[in-house]
């Protein structure tokens, strides 16, 4: 018997990707989805799941606090980018959490965790105390990461300031990083893969070893030869970018195809 399954995310494309990989498995039915936690909130009272996939960083109520309006607590899986978040769930015995964006093994992880618990194999958690423990999770200033708003350029004594949000991609070439926008590009003094870790992976993707796109300017992509792709970016010059073939993948699931 498939598992019933709802899912609350306040971002509609990681829903439709959730959904997308949940049908692929066979092994659950949706019985329904919602992007704004109040909203399903009133669903969830009439008709609880058997599994409940939560985002945690939702506006207006995060999933924590989404949780502890429920008047019955379904078993809960949380979805995130936050690795803090993450792990502090996992060590306080929650079902299980997926990291955006979901991998195939993670959602199996997940699944078959869910069905060991149902089939009583495993015993069910507290999610009462879970709810408790990780909404003080939230008062804790540093449980959040931080992404930066801003890149330093520095260029002799001079340092400029580029808004991370006009940033269309990040580039490496002849062993100097740099940040394009659609008016010029600006040196940074970091490598690629610290630029990796330090954005937020909600909008920038590392698509090669040298690039990282911000999302919010990908027009179009396009299959290319041995497996890669290319993008196409809207800024006026239409940037394409080589996507490598490792990194397809995870660049679709991103953007939800």
């Amino acid at each position: 018997m498939k598992l019933s399954a709802f899912l609350v995310d306040d971002e509609d494309l990681a829903l439709k990707r959730l959904s997308r990989m949940l049908l692929e498995s066979g092994r659950v039915e949706i019985v329904g989805s919602c992007t704004d936690p109040q909203e399903a909130i009133e669903q969830l009272r009439d008709d609880l799941p058997d599994v409940l996939f939560l985002d945690i960083e939702m506006p207006g109520l995060n999933g924590f606090q989404m949780l502890g309006q429920l008047e019955e607590q379904p078993l809960v899986i949380f979805t995130t980018a936050y690795n803090q978040y993450a792990l502090r769930a996992f060590e306080v015995n929650s079902i299980d959490y997926l990291l955006k964006p979901v991998e195939p093994q993670q959602l199996d992880r997940a699944l078959n965790k869910l069905e060991r618990i149902r089939g009583g194999s495993e015993p069910k958690p507290d999610v009462t105390e879970l709810v408790k423990r990780l909404s003080s999770v939230l008062q804790d200033a540093g449980s959040k990461p931080v992404y930066p708003e801003r890149l330093a350029s520095k260029t002799g004594e001079r340092v400029e300031f580029v808004d991370v949000s006009r940033v269309t991609h990040l580039f490496a070439k002849d062993k100097l990083t740099f940040a394009a926008t659609v008016a010029k590009e600006y040196c940074i003094d970091k490598t690629i893969a610290e630029l990796e870790g330090e954005l937020d992976p909600r909008r920038f993707v590392r698509i090669h070893r040298s690039t990282i796109v911000n999302t919010s300017f990908v027009h179009e992509m396009y299959s290319w030869f041995a497996g890669r792709m290319l993008v196409r970016l809207s800024d006026p010059k239409k940037t394409e970018l080589t996507v490598a073939r490792d990194r397809v993948k995870a660049l679709k699931e991103h953007l939800g195809i």
